[in-house]
């Protein structure tokens, strides 16, 4: 995971305007969740907004992750994993209809790399084990039959997996999508000052009491920890992408954990990392982590095809960014 982290700007704004809105309190909610930490700072309209807000935000989260986790046998993507291959159709709700039919958008949107069935070939790849080992190519084949947006079969009102092995996995954007989700629900409840960061993916509604922007900082992949930039962030979004903390190395070789689905593979194209500004974290999310998997050439030209989208991509010794990319950053 690619660490983004976020503080208020040092630039400053004009006198009144800063004494004006500086005493205004910054609250914070923490929590853990989505295999993840949340923090949402906000400035709330009353003591009883704020709590309505964090009530709100809190039950919707809890609901999500019950509902769409693949680690809950309970869970509707447990029970349709569960059933891969038996034949069952697992009857669905509306709810569930509109997610997969996003799954079937990103898919396209992203020329397959962002593939909800691609969890066999993380297994395949899984960079947890204590000792990591190349699959074979027996072994590859076997995981890629298992692979494919395609493959799903639905119809109004259910779904279900043909093949044993076949699994649902919402972790390439279901975390983009609750910092959306979390942000319309900080403007349903009047608030328009906010930070929405789920495990450093990240949207932002206005700026901070005193400061024109969110600081939200960028991190250096050769020096894990340190910043090589920051941006300025008003009403926005940036996520990254990058391969530099998760993976495992063989003979020389690293493997990170982005999969492209497409080969089967981890990419090799020396790219470390990728961020993203766009207008909503989901998009900014898609975006970068398609990117990562396109390369430096066709992933910033992927990036610039989208319209309000910027983005930077680092690899060894150099950077690449679309033009309009560096009118974001602040230091």
């Amino acid at each position: 995971m690619v660490l983004i982290r976020n503080q208020q700007a040092d630039t400053p704004m004009p006198r009144a305007a800063a004494a004006a809105d500086a005493d205004i309190p910054l609250r914070k909610i923490d929590f853990f969740a989505m295999g993840t930490r949340c923090l949402v700072q906000y400035v709330a309209p009353s003591e009883e907004g704020a709590a309505a807000f964090e009530a709100a935000l809190r039950s919707w989260v809890v609901r999500y992750e019950a509902r769409y986790t693949r680690f809950r046998d309970d869970s509707i993507v447990g029970q349709i994993n569960r059933a891969a291959g038996n034949g069952a159709w697992i009857e669905i709700d509306d709810e569930m209809e509109r997610m997969l039919e996003m799954c079937g958008t990103v898919h396209f949107m992203t020329q397959g790399i962002i593939d909800v069935t691609a969890g066999p070939l993380a297994v395949l790849w899984d960079y947890h084990t204590p000792r990591p080992r190349l699959p074979t190519d027996e072994e590859l084949r076997a995981a890629m039959a298992r692979v494919g947006w395609s493959r799903v079969e639905r119809e109004p009102g259910k779904v279900r997996l043909p093949e044993a092995g076949m699994s649902l996995d919402f972790g390439g954007w279901g975390k983009e999508f609750a910092v959306d989700m979390a942000v319309q629900i900080a403007q349903e409840h009047g608030i328009h000052q906010v930070l929405v960061d789920f495990g450093h993916d990240i949207r932002v509604l206005g700026a901070p009491p005193g400061r024109p922007a969110w600081h939200i900082g960028l991190e250096d992949p050769d020096r894990p920890g340190a910043l090589w930039g920051s941006i300025g962030a008003v009403d926005t979004a940036v996520a990254s992408s990058g391969n530099y903390q998760r993976g495992f190395e063989i003979d020389g070789q690293r493997y990170g954990h982005i999969i492209d689905p497409r080969t089967g593979r981890p990419t090799t194209n020396g790219l470390r990392q990728v961020t993203v500004v766009a207008s909503s974290c989901l998009q900014a999310g898609l975006l970068a982590t398609a990117a990562f998997v396109l390369g430096p050439i066709e992933g910033i030209e992927f990036i610039q095809a989208t319209p309000g989208a910027e983005g930077c991509m680092v690899s060894t010794g150099a950077k690449h960014q679309t033009r309009g990319f560096f009118q974001h950053v602040v230091s």
